[in-house]
């Protein structure tokens, strides 16, 4: 194994983390949501406006409601986030004036790109911590912002369920989702140029 396809330091840390859908029941403690927010708070941004604001849930009604806000009507989808012993609303701040005119001129959300780095970064760091986490974009919006006191005029666009997975259960990275090879996602120079990696 040459050393760009030995897996040490992040590479072996993005192989392990994954979209999580069954948590056990120990609580997380409050030092691992501190290391996460604080992985997130260091994203970097567009014109570093930061356009984040985290809202941990963990009151066990609060929660149980905001998982039923999940499930679609008639649906099955994200049964799992109700066992979650904590969900993460991320809320869309305003960004900073810089940002709102790049976006505009570029015609490119980059609020929701940076949300995304953030997120990334908090679920990176969760998984460092050895617990499990799994991105949700499919939820009511409208009822999510009352139940969760969010202000009129910001937009919850990303919910994060964060837990320990049950005793025993951590995959391997040969029972992840199927990745795309390589070749089928780069390209060298022109799009369709294969890469020689």
């Amino acid at each position: 194994m040459d050393e760009y396809s030995r897996k040490t330091g992040f590479a072996e840390l993005a192989d392990r983390r994954f979209s999580l859908r069954r948590y056990g029941a120990k609580p997380v403690p409050a030092e691992a949501f501190a290391q996460c927010l604080e992985a997130a708070r260091r994203a970097p941004s567009a014109c570093n406006s930061q356009p984040w604001h985290f809202i941990v849930v963990q009151d066990p009604e609060r929660r149980r409601e905001l998982a039923e806000l999940t499930v679609p009507p008639g649906g099955v989808m994200n049964g799992f986030v109700a066992d979650s012993p904590a969900l993460v609303a991320i809320v869309a701040e305003r960004p900073n004036i810089a940002s709102q005119i790049g976006a505009a001129l570029k015609n490119k959300p980059f609020y929701l790109i940076d949300i995304g780095i953030a997120a990334e970064h908090f679920c990176l760091q969760a998984t460092d911590l050895g617990l499990g986490t799994c991105m949700i974009g499919w939820f009511a919006e409208k009822k999510t912002r009352h139940l969760l006191g969010i202000p009129s005029g910001k937009r919850p666009v990303l919910l994060i369920t964060l837990g320990y997975p049950p005793e025993g259960s951590l995959r391997d990275a040969e029972k992840h989702s199927r990745r795309k090879d390589l070749h089928a996602i780069a390209s060298a120079e022109r799009y369709g140029n294969p890469v020689q990696y």
